[in-house]
């Protein structure tokens, strides 16, 4: 899967997401949607991630979808 197929079927993704990564809320998912910056920054945010290591959780989750 890409990210714009991500984006597109965000809601039945959702659920994938919060799996992967508990400490991002039901709320914080909503206001992602998809994106992927908004999901690399709530990853630095949460986990204290630097850029390259919440891109490389990111864009390798979004391969195992």
């Amino acid at each position: 899967m890409n990210w714009d197929q991500v984006k597109g079927n965000w809601k039945q993704v959702k659920g994938k997401a919060q799996q992967m990564w508990g400490d991002i809320t039901d709320d914080e998912l909503d206001v992602i949607e998809g994106k992927r910056e908004e999901l690399v920054g709530r990853l630095q945010a949460k986990y204290g991630y630097t850029k390259e290591k919440a891109e490389e959780e990111a864009d390798g989750w979004v391969q195992k979808l």
